[in-house]
């Protein structure tokens, strides 16, 4: 039995040259070739050519290591910043959008679907000023950019009715609504 680690290249004879992406399994590698994707491969296999040698590393972090810090810096981008509630009053209901045509069918959604996209917009809008006002651009172009994103929540108030909170709310250039 084998004992290579991530990183190590390697030939197989059916799938060509590839690289060993994970050694957390006993019994496998999992191994991505070019030409034909991730394949896990038994650690028993002997056909491996091995075209670069990777020394295990003892400082060296795990793959598992390096997900669960990629997901802890992903995570704010994707979820919401903040536990927004729905108001009581929408809870279970639908968004019916009818055509001029009546004879066109309705879409209905349901209004947390909505909500949630809202609400994701809201916060990926906060993490887009976060990210200007820690930029290297002037002074005079982070001021104008902030005001496009100020003018786009203003655009948004509309749909403050769906929050239960007022904090929540979005607000344009006159600031409460």
């Amino acid at each position: 039995m084998t004992n290579y680690t991530i990183g190590t290249r390697l030939e197989h004879p059916k799938y060509g040259n590839g690289v060993i992406i994970d050694d957390s399994d006993e019994y496998s590698y999992l191994i991505y070739f070019p030409e034909h994707g991730e394949k896990e491969i038994s650690r028993t296999f002997d056909g491996f050519v091995v075209l670069k040698l990777i020394e295990r590393d003892k400082d060296a972090i795990s793959l598992e290591q390096v997900s669960a810090a990629l997901q802890r810096l992903i995570a704010p981008l994707t979820e919401p910043l903040e536990d927004c509630k729905m108001a009581e009053k929408w809870e279970d209901g639908t968004m019916v959008l009818q055509p001029k045509d009546k004879s066109l069918q309705t879409k209905e959604i349901p209004i947390e679907s909505f909500f949630h996209k809202i609400v994701m917009t809201r916060d990926r809008l906060r993490v887009m000023e976060q990210k200007i006002n820690a930029s290297k651009l002037s002074d005079a172009e982070k001021v104008e950019l902030q005001q496009y994103i100020t003018r786009i929540y203003g655009s948004l108030t509309t749909f403050n009715v769906l929050f239960r909170f007022k904090d929540d709310y979005f607000k344009g250039t006159g600031g409460e609504s």
